[in-house]
């Protein structure tokens, strides 16, 4: 099982996190620039129990130029529309290629970020 962030504003089908796992929800708190739709919105944050049939599932309908990322321990997941990296947060030289990947989307470097939840028993 993994652990995930998703979010909506990034799905072309937002209604699939019904059939995920939801275990926190986080809206900004401030409009955010929705890439190439000229317009600003809240984004809203879910962060899923997901299986690797449901990342599969997700990664067929994130909308071009946006990605989610999935975690299990240190393993990172992340998919974009029509790509998948696995990296590992601990080793920055993993990421490269994901990082160029999404830069080449016009995804800001500071959105390339992957961020997970600690392991427990970890700092």
């Amino acid at each position: 099982m993994y652990k995930g962030i998703i979010i909506a504003e990034s799905l072309m089908n937002p209604e699939i996190i019904n059939k995920l796992r939801v275990y926190k929800i986080e809206i900004s708190e401030k409009d955010e620039e929705i890439p190439r739709e000229n317009r600003k919105t809240r984004w809203h944050l879910y962060w899923v129990k997901i299986g690797k049939k449901q990342i599969e599932e997700i990664s067929g309908n994130i909308k071009e130029g946006w990605y989610a990322h999935f975690w299990q321990g240190k393993d990172i997941i992340v998919i974009f529309k029509d790509k998948k990296f696995k990296i590992n947060f601990d080793d920055k030289l993993t990421w490269k290629d994901a990082v160029d990947y999404g830069k080449s989307l016009g995804i800001p470097e500071e959105q390339l970020d992957f961020l997970i939840e600690e392991v427990e028993g970890e700092k």
